[in-house]
């Protein structure tokens, strides 16, 4: 029990000290209101906001909601999404995903996790980021970055990224989970980074155990 009171505690300050590495934190995927976050995210799989910021305006402008993307043609919406790597299964999720929320939530986006997962393409995520960033609901969206930085701080030892959520879940007051998500993300974006960590000009280096570890693997 000790031990886990000690880990609650390196938590929450790995948390605040994040807080003020990066206090312009925020989602990179520009959107106006839930849909297109939802799109957006979905867009993003095996590609860079950076990308997929440089195709969704007009794609958005073509497309204003969901019976719009129901009723594009495959091959236009397609090539709209083609710079953005697997464009073709990105577009059979997109409009399956907008004909499961016309037909079920009138073409809105739901909040519920339930809801939202249970919706094609969109897995929890996906699910987490809408829900944080279009709703201000509390989630802990693990991706690559998110489950890279909480191996290295030894806050898991799990791979599953649902497993992940929820041991950080344990580890972090609810009000907090949001702030995981961003956090995370960034210095995962931005130093530790999967190649070439910069543990020189990391913050948390005397709360991770990460550099020991390779040391003793030399």
């Amino acid at each position: 029990m000790k031990g886990y009171r000690e880990t609650e505690i390196r938590a929450g300050e790995i948390l605040d000290r994040l807080e003020h590495c990066y206090p312009e934190a925020h989602v990179e995927l520009d959107f106006d209101g839930p849909l297109q976050l939802l799109i957006a995210t979905i867009l993003s799989a095996q590609s860079t906001d950076k990308r997929v910021n440089q195709v969704t305006p007009g794609l958005f402008r073509k497309y204003p909601d969901a019976n719009a993307f129901v009723a594009a043609a495959r091959d236009e919406l397609e090539e709209e999404l083609h710079s953005t790597g697997f464009f073709r299964q990105k577009a059979k999720s997109v409009q399956s995903c907008c004909a499961k929320l016309v037909e079920l939530h009138g073409g809105k986006v739901p909040c519920g996790m339930d809801e939202l997962t249970a919706l094609p393409g969109v897995g929890r995520k996906t699910a987490n980021v809408v829900r944080v960033g279009a709703f201000g609901l509390p989630g802990i969206a693990v991706d690559t970055h998110c489950r890279r930085v909480s191996q290295r701080l030894g806050l898991t030892t799990e791979s599953d990224p649902v497993k992940i959520e929820r041991r950080l879940g344990e580890l972090i007051p609810e009000g907090r989970w949001a702030d995981i998500s961003r956090l995370y993300i960034w210095h995962g974006r931005y130093t530790c980074k999967a190649r070439g960590p910069a543990c020189d000009r990391c913050g948390l280096v005397d709360l991770c155990p990460w550099p020991a570890d390779q040391a003793r693997a030399v």
